[in-house]
């Protein structure tokens, strides 16, 4: 099972996603491979910003060594599950498929709910609580 994280700018919530997902599924003993991207370019090459590293940190997940990096089209091919964060990441993902089995892959972490950014909220807590639990959603689905 292959699985990538979408944000805006994979510096915020998708490196938290990424994060939490791989250790969830490392505690599960799934050999899954989990990814982020961001379907903006303005941190590309750079690390998650320095909240979603602290907040992952206080829940024994190290996210600091993950670089930043675009959202490709080659990704729909790689991954089997694109998840997104909110609709706006779900629209621009939405766009760059090329048929329909590549839009069978895409939707909301959080089914019908967006996970908001907190790059200018600093709302890194609630935005790990929400991914945490989404991500033991998607894991408790894909395992059935």
């Amino acid at each position: 099972m292959k699985i990538i994280m979408v944000c805006l700018g994979n510096i915020c919530r998708s490196p938290l996603a990424e994060g939490i997902m791989q250790h969830l599924v490392t505690q599960e003993g799934l050999d899954w491979e989990i990814d982020s991207a961001g379907t903006g370019d303005w941190h590309v090459g750079e690390g998650p910003h320095r909240g979603s590293v602290q907040v992952a940190k206080k829940y024994g997940i190290d996210i600091s060594g993950q670089i930043c990096r675009l959202f490709r089209v080659s990704d729909f091919d790689t991954f089997d599950h694109i998840l997104v964060m909110d609709k706006s990441n779900l629209s621009n993902i939405l766009a760059m498929a090329r048929n329909d089995a590549d839009r069978k892959k895409v939707r909301l972490l959080l089914g019908d709910k967006e996970v908001p950014d907190p790059y200018l909220t600093n709302l890194f807590e609630d935005a790990y609580q929400l991914i945490e639990a989404g991500c033991k959603r998607v894991i408790e689905e894909l395992r059935r």
